[in-house]
């Protein structure tokens, strides 16, 4: 059935605009990759709208270890909580798209995560913006932020491959009842992995003076939100779950180093700065006084601890470089921590699986406590 919308003119006149198919599958994979922000990331997370990173189109998935390409996926995605969004693109004409098309997907999926090395996912990132003529490290630094190193990110890409924790698009310019139907148990079934559709439908006037273009995300279930544990909503971490997706991410031997900082700094009298992320928990460690908050250091339930500098350069006790530097100085100290000295507007981190033994850890706990000494001096 053909589908209308309005737009009213500047002279008060309604000018209907008429739903129509995509002259091509190409002209639709196009128009995603240009654009995309039609994949409706306000509606997949109202919460946290989800943002895009292309990493490219007719991506290669082998069917084994080391192996080349067997099929090619129509685009990969990556979004802000670098969760891999794997993108098939038919038009509601192809007979593919009732069952054929879920099949393809679930071959890609299930290969992807098994056999994509996420040095190819980052080599094929870099080659699809050096193409565009985009610096890819500068086009990835304006997507994640400064509070991030892009190492960082693409080691949360590998861990969110490894745990299968992906997002599955199939998107058409109308998506047919049957496979609606497929895309909503899947959603409901699949966890923690997300299955949804995007409708992407063009309308326009006969002599195309106008185009709009109308988004719509279809398979989300009240019951795959609550079987998901509320998908869509950010989580307010505390000690006890803190600490229990670090010995899930970790080993115990880290978690009991992770512990002995945590309890330091509490006896310190910190402040402790609980995030909200989906998946990750994070903690920072705070010293409040009249000049506002000020960071020390942040434990990260991945296994790593931050280092603020894109905050402290703002604290009286530490925005001088020298005092700065004296920071990764100290922690380059111990053995296997090599912190860049490029340290302005940065957020690096380390593993603390480095400070398991007796000689790091006291090594870090001393850094800790000059850093607390110079922070409480200012106070």
């Amino acid at each position: 059935m053909n589908k209308q919308i309005f737009l009213i003119s500047e002279s008060n006149q309604l000018v209907p605009l008429n739903s129509s198919e995509y002259d091509s599958e190409e002209l639709l994979q196009a128009l995603l990759a240009d654009h995309p922000d039609l994949l409706a990331g306000d509606q997949i997370n109202p919460n946290q709208p989800r943002r895009w990173l292309l990493i490219s189109r007719e991506m290669g998935v082998p069917d084994q270890e080391a192996g080349s390409g067997r099929w090619s996926l129509d685009h990969l995605f990556l979004d802000q909580d670098a969760i891999p969004t794997l993108i098939e693109v038919k038009r509601s004409s192809d007979t593919r798209i009732r069952r054929e098309v879920v099949g393809q997907m679930l071959d890609y999926a299930a290969n992807g995560v098994a056999y994509w090395p996420v040095e190819e996912l980052k080599k094929r990132f870099e080659q699809t913006h050096a193409a565009e003529g985009t610096d890819p490290l500068d086009h990835l630094t304006s997507f994640i932020g400064s509070e991030m190193e892009a190492d960082t990110f693409w080691k949360n890409v590998k861990r969110n491959l490894q745990a299968g924790r992906i997002r599955l698009l199939f998107v058409a310019d109308v998506i047919p009842q049957e496979l609606k139907t497929i895309i909503e148990f899947l959603n409901e079934q699949m966890d923690p992995a997300e299955v949804l559709g995007v409708e992407v439908q063009q309308y326009g006037e006969d002599n195309d003076e106008f185009r709009a273009i109308v988004p719509r995300v279809v398979g989300q279930t009240t019951q795959a939100s609550i079987r998901k544990g509320g998908a869509t909503k950010t989580k307010r971490w505390d000690k006890e779950s803190f600490f229990s997706a670090f010995l899930t991410s970790t080993s115990p031997e880290t978690t009991t180093i992770a512990r002995q900082i945590f309890d330091f700094m509490v006896d310190e009298n910190c402040r402790l700065a609980f995030g909200k992320g989906k998946t990750t928990g994070s903690v920072y460690f705070m010293f409040d006084d009249v000049h506002g908050n000020n960071y020390s250091f942040a434990i990260w339930s991945d296994g790593r601890i931050e280092i603020p500098f894109g905050h402290l350069q703002k604290q009286p006790s530490f925005e001088t470089l020298d005092r700065r530097l004296e920071i990764v100085n100290r922690i380059n100290e111990i053995d296997n921590i090599h912190l860049d000295n490029n340290i302005d507007s940065k957020f690096p981190s380390f593993e603390i699986k480095y400070l398991t033994t007796p000689e790091a850890s006291e090594r870090f706990l001393k850094t800790a406590s000059w850093v607390v000494e110079t922070i409480k001096s200012h106070h």
